[in-house]
């Protein structure tokens, strides 16, 4: 009997490239989220910074610019913040997107590697009916040429 070949062999390695790349792709865009992340926390950090320097120039006694400079950072910051708050926001629906279209390739991957696994478990059975017979065959030659033998003598 032939070797197994799976005739759809070059169609999953094209949807196995297909979902390589699409997990690739998830994970720079996971990257890109959690660095954003990072910046946000950086920001409230030194938005905290801001509002400890306010407080305490609140109890020292500091002039009327220093409560406006420290309130203009306070609020620039915020929005700053909340900018990239919004950038989060999109990139992590980029990052569902995305997630949703790995898993789609998967499933559509997982089809074809059952398929030929299907086919395999089929291709080896018929291989071995086939041994199963030839060895049947073989037996049976044997007896009729040793039954043969045994009439002549």
């Amino acid at each position: 009997m032939k070797r197994f070949k799976y005739s759809l062999d070059t169609v999953l390695d094209y949807k196995m490239q297909v979902l390589d790349n699409q997990k690739a792709e998830h994970a720079v865009i996971l990257k890109s989220v959690h660095q954003k992340k990072r910046e946000i926390q950086q920001l409230n950090e030194e938005l905290k910074e801001f509002h400890q320097g306010f407080d305490k120039s609140k109890y020292m006694g500091a002039p009327i610019e220093s409560f406006r400079l420290y309130d203009m950072c306070i609020g620039l910051m915020e929005e700053k913040i909340n900018a990239e708050k919004e950038q989060l926001s999109v990139l992590k629906k980029k990052e569902e997107k995305k997630k949703e279209e790995v898993i789609a390739a998967k499933v559509d991957t997982s089809k074809f590697e059952k398929l030929k696994s299907r086919r395999l478990l089929e291709y080896r059975k018929a291989e071995q009916k086939e041994e199963e017979a030839f060895t049947e065959e073989f037996i049976i030659r044997g007896l009729i040429t040793s039954g043969k033998n045994s009439d002549v003598g």
